[in-house]
């Protein structure tokens, strides 16, 4: 696979279409850090990497128990339809490599749009539980959105829905001894993996790219 792959940190606007195109969410997070894979020069997926809108996690205070570090979310993961077993796994271990440490990163998986958290599984993260749950809110011309803050402009709100509490993952980012120091501060319980039925959102819009000489 490392003959065939690549993954590098690539320009944060280089991912806005494959985000607002390709992922469900259809909208664009904060960014700090961006990785493209690539199928030799051929850009297959994007990877981003931002500050958590939860001040909560700043400086790991949710996670450690008197321990301090950078906390970053992985907030956005989209790759191409048909690749082949294993390389989302590979993809997000090595952007996991090239983030700054020692740090810990925090993720959701939302299981009203049918995940569990099965990639960040595979790559041992920790689950941690369930995040509070939200609602969704529509509007009087048919269209949803699934936070309250910032919408108001968007219309008079006609009803709104209990959203099931998305999967909330943290992965521990450093060398042994950082490993050993933030273990030991940890404050957050290691809790059994959610097990489920994924189900599996369409990326087939076709996206332009520009390839990369390696």
């Amino acid at each position: 696979m490392k003959e065939q792959w690549n993954v590098t940190e690539i320009p944060r606007s280089q991912t806005h279409q494959w985000i607002l195109k390709k992922h469900y969410a259809k909208r664009l997070p904060m960014i700090k850090y961006a990785f493209g894979l690539y199928n030799e020069t051929v850009l297959v997926g994007v990877c981003t990497f931002g500050h958590p809108p939860n001040y909560n996690f700043n400086d790991g205070k949710f996670v450690f128990d008197g321990y301090k570090c950078l906390t970053l979310e992985l907030n956005r993961l989209v790759v191409n339809d048909g690749l082949p077993p294993n390389t989302l796994s590979f993809f997000v271990s090595r952007c996991l490599k090239k983030l700054p440490t020692p740090s810990c990163v925090v993720s959701y998986a939302d299981p009203n749009n049918g995940h569990h958290g099965y990639i960040y599984q595979a790559t041992n993260w920790i689950y941690t539980g369930v995040s509070n749950p939200k609602h969704r809110y529509i509007f009087e011309d048919g269209s949803a959105f699934d936070v309250r803050r910032g919408i108001d402009k968007k219309g008079k709100i006609v009803d709104k829905i209990l959203l099931k509490p998305t999967h909330r993952y943290i992965y521990l980012n450093g060398n042994k001894r950082d490993l050993k120091e933030m273990i030991s501060k940890l404050k957050v319980k290691r809790l059994p993996y959610p097990k489920g039925q994924n189900i599996n959102y369409d990326t087939s819009d076709n996206i332009v790219t520009q390839g990369v000489l390696f």
